[in-house]
């Protein structure tokens, strides 16, 4: 008998580890991200800008 085809699926042993995150070691991120964080932050402070009273 093959008692390891018994029961629940087991999760995987490295699970708690957010999958966002990368790992130590890894390669890190190209600059494509941060160029679009930096437009998306510059339009949002383009829009605060525009939305001012103005004196």
């Amino acid at each position: 008998m093959d008692y390891g085809k018994n029961g629940n699926p087991k999760m995987a042993k490295d699970s708690h580890h957010p999958l966002d995150q990368p790992r130590r070691g890894a390669p890190k991120g190209d600059d494509k991200a941060a160029k679009k964080k930096a437009e998306l932050l510059a339009r949002m402070k383009a829009a605060a800008e525009s939305r001012k009273p103005k004196d």
